[in-house]
């Protein structure tokens, strides 16, 4: 069986950061999509709402680095969630659960005003996520059974000590 889901939109709201009883952080957001067809009469295209949730250091990534606005790229499990509400009524939901969270947004975009943080939408190393969880149904009370076997992908950061300043002389590089 197959249950891979990948969307790209921008993010309808700041995203919400949460604990679970234990301590393991969980985020919610959700994602506008637009539709890459108009209606039946080809008038404007129309935009689905897409609900998201990030365990632990993805979902701490998702609320670091992205707001209300920001292009976002979500590489997950497409999840139904049921529930009881307070009036007792059964209810459902569908949302995805982010594997990998990728930036979708250009570094020249995010210069000009656009998010916090650019990169490549689909890879250049700007991402963050558990390459290949698979988690039972969560629900927010309680953390996903299985463990995190994945990890941070982007580029780690070199210290300014590792740099140094060349003058616009080329003869003075190396190559």
């Amino acid at each position: 069986m197959l249950n891979h889901i990948v969307i790209m939109g921008r993010l309808t709201r700041d995203p919400e950061l949460r604990r679970t009883g234990s301590g393991i952080a969980v985020a919610s957001f959700s994602v506008a999509v637009d539709r890459d067809f108009g209606g039946r009469d080809g008038g404007e295209r129309e935009t689905d709402f897409i609900d998201c949730v990030a365990w632990r250091q993805t979902g701490e990534f998702v609320s670091k680095y992205f707001t209300k606005g920001s292009m976002i790229v979500v590489s997950g499990r497409l999840q139904i969630r049921s529930w009881t509400d307070k009036d007792g009524n059964k209810r459902r939901t569908a949302e995805v659960v982010a594997d990998n969270v990728y930036f979708g947004d250009s570094k020249r975009s995010s210069e000009s005003g656009n998010s916090t943080y650019g990169g490549n939408a689909y890879g250049g190393g700007n991402s963050y996520g558990s390459n290949g969880n698979s988690y039972s149904a969560p629900s927010y009370g309680s953390a996903p059974a299985t463990p995190n076997y994945g990890g941070y992908s982007a580029p780690a950061a070199a210290p300014a000590s590792d740099f140094a300043m060349l003058e616009d002389d080329d003869a003075q590089l190396p190559f």
